[in-house]
């Protein structure tokens, strides 16, 4: 990340919300998205895009670049380094017309404050009704992206998903999981 700042990285998360608003667009064969432009009073800001189409009765995909003073509470919680902080990110929701298709979450972000940095995310399907042979396809894809990296990745980030994703209440899974990173 030596040759990265703070634009490079809110830059690479508007192209990612831009190519994946075109490929949503395309797929979706009718619904073009609506853009929101917003602002953080502390700083920074984003863009907010909605669609609704033939195929995507709605979904979301929205980018964030924020900035400015962490609070003497967070600072000691997260034992965070000096007192300012910058975040960026692309989050998903789509919410599809056909009950077979899943809904589908996804986020990655970027946090910094002081030397202190790191990149996260995470992707989950919910779908209304479960297909075992699509479910198993989409955590294999997930596994073999995770293995170039590192052969206990899927694992390690499948578990930290089906955690977050679990239920207590009622005792069950929401959807069939998927990573967190």
């Amino acid at each position: 990340m030596e040759n990265w700042n703070k634009d490079h990285i809110a830059n690479w998360f508007k192209a990612l919300q831009d190519n994946i608003c075109r490929q949503l667009e395309e797929a979706d064969g009718q619904g073009k998205f609506r853009e929101d432009l917003w602002d953080r009073p502390g700083g920074g800001g984003g863009r907010t895009r909605v669609i609704e189409g033939q195929h995507i009765e709605k979904g979301g995909v929205n980018f964030s670049a924020v900035y400015g003073e962490v609070s003497e509470k967070m600072q000691k919680s997260l034992q965070l380094p000096g007192n300012q902080f910058f975040a960026s990110g692309v989050s998903i929701v789509l919410h599809p017309r056909n009950p077979f298709v899943p809904i589908i979450h996804m986020n990655v972000r970027y946090f910094e404050a002081g030397d202190t940095w790191w990149f996260g995310g995470g992707i989950d399907l919910t779908p209304h009704y479960i297909d075992l042979e699509d479910a198993r396809f989409f955590h294999q894809s997930l596994k073999n992206i995770c293995d170039k990296h590192h052969s206990e990745y899927y694992t390690i980030f499948k578990s930290w998903a089906d955690d977050y994703f679990y239920i207590r209440h009622r005792q069950e899974t929401r959807g069939i999981g998927g990573i967190f990173f």
